[in-house]
């Protein structure tokens, strides 16, 4: 068989890579990984920002989600008249109490019931001399501002109705305080098995605030203090407080706080001043 050769264009054959092609294409390598160490050395700053803040801090709190109006507030005062601040992380007191047990670096704990701070009492979680009742709460059923609705809570009221196509917004009703409290309430009304099904269940009480202040959902089972906090809400009915346990706030300082200043924050939220603060966000004083 007779070889074959075929001629390539002159515009198609390889062309020798002259130096300046070199050394541009190393310029342009050198700038794509001095990018790529800045984006990264970003996320790293990025990532630490919180925890760099929190050391920076005189005390280091773990709050239910609840609080975090009235304690903004009450922490901004306390700064403005000693220096000191405390920086403060909320969620769900289920949550936060799973966080301590795992080692977070939390100096004061508040929880929205007693169950979690009984939960790291068990385990010395906390410093039991230091553990009190803080405040405690309502449990209101809330609609988003302009539905004009009032309702009668009592046992066997329509509550299903009232819903019509939606969801009613409730914090996880297995594990986040205001979430028990509001099924515990329902099942002493005798409406539980009728909603049930109708539950939109929100990861701490600010988010099931939230549906209901989006209008995401008609109706929302939330604290006194929430409802109070935001002004796309209004307060349709109270639920009786035979219908539900006691709402209390225990706060206490952690088993492994070295600070001094927890002790403090503590003594701090039980002066006059911070007690007025409470009430004005819609807080209770226990009896």
């Amino acid at each position: 068989m007779a070889n074959i050769h075929v001629r390539m264009p002159e515009h198609a054959r390889p062309q020798p890579v002259s130096r300046a092609s070199k050394r541009s294409g190393m310029r342009i390598r050198s700038a794509f990984l001095l990018l790529l160490c800045a984006a990264l050395l970003a996320l790293v700053y990025t990532g630490n920002a919180r925890p760099a803040q929190a050391q920076r801090a005189d005390v280091l709190v773990f709050a239910a989600a609840s609080l975090k109006t009235a304690l903004d507030e009450i922490n901004s005062q306390w700064h403005e008249r000693t220096g000191k601040h405390a920086a403060i992380s909320y969620a769900a007191s289920s949550a936060l109490a799973k966080q301590i047990e795992q080692g977070a670096p939390a100096d004061v704990f508040i929880s929205a019931d007693e169950d979690w701070m009984n939960y790291l009492a068990e385990r010395k979680l906390i410093r039991l001399e230091t553990r009190s009742d803080l405040v405690g709460n309502r449990l209101v059923l809330i609609s988003p501002k302009g539905a004009d609705l009032q309702v009668n809570i009592a046992p066997g009221f329509p509550l299903l109705s009232l819903l019509g196509q939606g969801r009613l917004a409730m914090a996880n009703t297995d594990a986040v305080p205001a979430g028990k409290y509001g099924r515990a309430a329902l099942e002493a009304l005798g409406v539980w098995q009728s909603v049930k099904g109708r539950i939109a269940q929100a990861e701490n009480v600010r988010a099931a605030l939230l549906m209901v202040s989006r209008g995401e959902a008609p109706l929302g089972i939330v604290y006194e203090s929430d409802a109070a906090s935001d002004p796309n809400v209004a307060r349709v009915g109270t639920f009786p407080e035979n219908t539900h346990p006691r709402i209390a706030y225990p706060i206490a300082v952690t088993a492994s706080s070295t600070k001094p200043a927890a002790g403090a924050f503590v003594d701090m939220l039980k002066m006059p001043e911070a007690r007025t603060m409470f009430d004005k966000q819609g807080f209770t004083t226990l009896k």
